[in-house]
């Protein structure tokens, strides 16, 4: 017998998973920002972490966004993704980051996130689909939309992990397509900037993607004075486990499949829509 709410009961036979976000505010220097990168990896590492989940834009940033983002633009076998790499294998983890990927553009670039493993490899990249024509700003200026291609995911220990970027919180159906092909938390690098009513959005919409789909989000945000901070990871009922307010750090909250298949089976929403999601 137990005293424990049978709700909150997991199941002894799987496996929890330390995930972190890593909070820092990227700029122009390129060689500062994979430094930052791979020393935030080390701490979560050194807190048992076996993902890491860094910034939108984590190679390069400046704002607003000109034509300096395609002339430090790399490409995926390039410098930070490099740096990635070796801090995935060194400290025996998997990272997901934002980076400025170069493109046969000239004068743009693709917003792109990285999936690396403790193998060094290049498991999994996302493009992104919502570019931010919003609030005053044309990310579409500089950046080339992502392909609507099929979800992007990757295993870390049993949990499969889905892909996603900033603006595309206020797409529900990104979300949705990713809990589709399986996915049990979604990593949502972001730069997600300040103004009225933003901080409010952020972190509502962060608990909306939680709650309809019924899983886990990392989010990692640029801090202030430019990105609103609050990263964040929210379990499937929406509840912040973990999380930061305005400064550079790393924040850890265990995840578990189990977790996720207990709050499914009390609302089975998933199973129980009526409409499904595809590409215009």
């Amino acid at each position: 017998m137990t005293d424990r709410p049978a709700e909150l009961t997991i199941d002894d036979s799987t496996i929890a998973v330390a995930v972190a976000v890593a909070q820092f505010a990227p700029g122009d220097d390129r060689v500062r920002n994979r430094d930052t990168a791979t020393g935030l990896i080390a701490v979560a590492a050194s807190r048992g972490a076996r993902l890491v989940v860094l910034p939108e834009y984590a190679s390069y940033f400046t704002d607003p966004l000109g034509p300096s983002f395609a002339r430090n633009a790399e490409p995926l076998d390039g410098e930070f993704v490099g740096a990635l790499t070796a801090a995935a294998r060194e400290h025996g983890l998997f990272v997901v980051a934002g980076l400025v990927e170069r493109t046969d553009q000239s004068h743009r670039f693709s917003n792109t996130l990285v999936a690396v493993g403790p193998s060094g490899d290049v498991l999994a990249t996302y493009r992104k689909q919502h570019l931010y024509d919003a609030f005053g700003a044309k990310e579409s200026d500089w950046v080339v939309p992502g392909e609507l291609d099929e979800p992007q995911t990757f295993a870390v220990d049993g949990v499969t992990v889905g892909l996603q970027t900033c603006y595309d919180l206020r797409f529900p159906e990104v979300t949705r397509r990713l809990a589709d092909a399986g996915a049990q938390l979604v990593a949502v690098p972001a730069e997600w900037v300040r103004g009225p009513l933003k901080e409010f959005h952020w972190s509502t919409l962060l608990a909306a993607r939680a709650i309809e789909n019924t899983l886990y989000v990392a989010a990692a945000d640029h801090p202030p004075s430019i990105g609103v901070g609050s990263s964040a990871i929210l379990d499937p009922m929406g509840v912040t486990l973990a999380g930061l307010g305005d400064t550079t750090g790393v924040a850890v909250a265990e995840v578990s499949t189990a977790r996720v298949r207990e709050v499914r089976e009390r609302n089975p929403a998933l199973a129980l829509r009526r409409y499904r999601v595809t590409p215009l």
